[in-house]
């Protein structure tokens, strides 16, 4: 199943009883729990592609939500909040464990577009990896792409084309403004568009 078709299956993410979460309701919090749980662990899995330390790190976002919801000022979604805890824990853990990307950023850079006289030297296509991926059926492919794109990349990806959240939504989560999420979502297209074109190039020729 891909990710899109398992997001419809799915539906919206519905937003919580905030007042309720707010009093203390005990009942209030194990139904967050269970409804948020999924996306979630899905979101902190690919940051880290470590099952148990996800599991940790879920346990923990819930346990410091709890602690932390008086603090919750309602200037976003209560899940985007949420959701911008477990990402926080994630990328900590990662920078901690050191299990980085092997792609460097000069490597990234490499991958972008090369400009002239302030004009790009080739033209760079719109490309959307996730259709790539549904038209194709190389999810692993596309997502080993993506496991070696430099930390703030990968995360933009997973948020924006996997899990589907809006530009806005993301930027709440990342603490960055919209603007910084589309640059980085275009660069790490292009990124994802140069390491996969051999790949996809060297099928065709194989289909001929």
């Amino acid at each position: 199943m891909t990710e899109t078709a398992r997001s419809k299956i799915e539906g919206p993410s519905l937003e919580p009883d905030l007042d309720a979460l707010l009093a203390g309701d005990e009942k209030a919090f194990e139904r967050l729990v269970t409804q948020e749980s999924p996306r979630l662990f899905r979101i902190v899995f690919r940051i880290l592609g470590d099952e148990e330390e996800s599991q940790n790190i879920i346990q923990e976002t819930f346990l410091q939500a709890f602690q932390r919801i008086k603090t919750f000022r309602r200037e976003s979604k209560f899940t985007t909040w949420l959701y911008a805890i477990g990402i926080n824990l994630a990328r900590g853990s990662l920078r901690k464990s050191k299990r980085m990307t092997s792609l460097s950023d000069s490597d990234f850079d490499r991958l972008q577009p090369s400009f002239s006289k302030g004009m790009f030297v080739e033209t760079v296509a719109s490309w959307d990896p996730l259709r790539i991926a549904e038209q194709t059926n190389r999810h692993e492919i596309l997502h080993r792409a993506i496991d070696r794109l430099p930390e703030d990349y990968k995360t933009i990806v997973i948020l924006r084309d996997i899990e589907e959240h809006s530009t806005e939504e993301v930027a709440k989560m990342l603490e960055i403004s919209g603007g910084a999420v589309r640059v980085r979502l275009h660069r790490a297209r292009v990124a994802l568009r140069e390491m996969l074109n051999p790949h996809f190039q060297y099928q065709r020729q194989s289909a001929e």
